[in-house]
């Protein structure tokens, strides 16, 4: 049982849509987690979490 080898994610060369997904991990204090982990280390109600705050926030772009 190996694990894939995943490239590390940079931060500072990532789509506007994936930076906004990142960003948002930080402001509930999941980052951390999510870039030693993977995102598969979140529960179902964190990544719900994220996800209405991106909508929310792509809506207030808009």
């Amino acid at each position: 049982m190996g694990k894939k080898n995943e490239k590390p994610i940079d931060l500072n060369n990532l789509e506007p849509e994936e930076k906004l997904k990142y960003e948002v991990a930080e402001e509930l204090g999941l980052l951390d987690r999510v870039m030693s982990q993977g995102w598969k280390s979140l529960t179902s109600k964190e990544t719900g979490r994220i996800g209405g705050l991106v909508t929310k926030k792509k809506k207030q772009e808009h």
